[in-house]
């Protein structure tokens, strides 16, 4: 199996913004569309650029949320196939657009739509509950000595959460039970329960049950350590968890949160997104969400922005194909 890699690109500084666009700009309310449910993640994400946007005068017209989570996300990805040429529509999009057309056979491609900006890294912790495993040696131990495979939380089949616990399992020949939950939230609850041994949440997704001293982070997924050095706990920071391959388990994987138009838009109503996002990404309401989430910061458009949606679609196709998740 291939070693789990992202582009070295990711750490790289923000890019430059384009100049603002005195052109183009929208006259009725922008629609940011979330393929997901209400309370989780990409909402979360929504809202505070909805508040961030007014309350800092970046555009004249009003911001509007809209959710659009039905089978699976789906819908939202139909949503926004279909809306060619609309510049008022603007979809929150996470690694959905590559694994959901290959585990469900969704006639939509990424490259339909119009790229605007990738403004954000998801990266993920391998979780146990605090009575469990002190370490990552332990818990594979633990997981290979188990009459039954241990249950790893998740929200999602055939999803980011399922292909980690996936390469967990093939990397360590310990066996897992993968279960899917409605949300972060009720995975981390089933954990603090003792109903799963573990789940591979984003930070945020276990924030709280850490802070109470209910469930302990073995690793991080990613080739470096989380940056937020700020006490989280009443001993830890996000950067004192070790990376999994500094435990032994090498499987790295960043989910990508990334602003996309509908196709046939004009080359300055792209434009003028650009420059939306790159002035959001600098208000104190983007940085201190991008801390309180402890997302990676990232700023990729153009040029560049292309060449990581094509190596992490690569990447990802690669991944639901060797763990068997590609639809036949």
């Amino acid at each position: 199996m291939r070693k789990i890699v992202t582009i070295a690109a990711l750490s790289a500084a923000l890019f430059a913004a384009a100049p603002a666009w005195a052109g183009w700009e929208p006259t009725k309310p922008v629609e940011i569309v979330v393929a997901a449910g209400a309370g989780g993640a990409s909402d979360q994400m929504a809202r505070m650029m909805q508040a961030a946007i007014q309350k800092n005068n970046l555009m004249k017209a009003p911001v509007v949320v809209s959710l659009k989570g039905g089978a699976s996300g789906a819908e939202a990805l139909m949503y926004m196939k279909s809306s060619e040429g609309d510049p008022n529509k603007v979809l929150i999009a996470y690694s959905l657009i590559y694994m959901l057309p290959l585990s469900a056979k969704l006639p939509f491609d990424w490259h339909e739509l119009t790229p605007v900006s990738v403004i954000a890294l998801d990266q993920f912790v391998l979780w146990d509950n605090v009575a469990g495993p002190k370490s990552v040696k332990e818990f594979i131990a633990a997981a290979k000595a188990s009459g039954s495979p241990f249950k790893m939380g998740g929200t999602g089949s055939k999803r980011e959460d399922h292909v980690l616990t996936m390469f967990v399992e093939l990397k360590t020949g310990a066996k897992f039970a993968y279960l899917p939950y409605k949300s972060g939230g009720e995975a981390a609850t089933q954990l603090v329960g003792g109903h799963t041994e573990s789940n591979v949440n984003n930070p945020s997704e276990n924030l709280e049950v850490w802070r109470a001293g209910q469930v302990r982070p073995l690793c991080v997924f990613d080739k470096e350590r989380i940056s937020y050095t700020a006490k989280v706990t009443e001993t830890q920071s996000w950067h004192d968890i070790p990376t999994c391959k500094e435990e032994g388990l090498d499987v790295q994987y960043l989910m990508l949160r990334a602003m996309f138009l509908p196709g046939k838009v004009t080359a300055e109503q792209q434009a003028f997104y650009v420059d939306l996002f790159q002035k959001l990404i600098q208000t104190p309401e983007y940085k201190d969400y991008m801390e309180k989430q402890a997302l990676k910061p990232v700023f990729l458009t153009g040029k560049d922005m292309l060449q990581f949606l094509e190596d992490d679609g690569a990447l990802n196709k690669q991944l639901m194909t060797e763990a068997g998740f590609v639809a036949k």
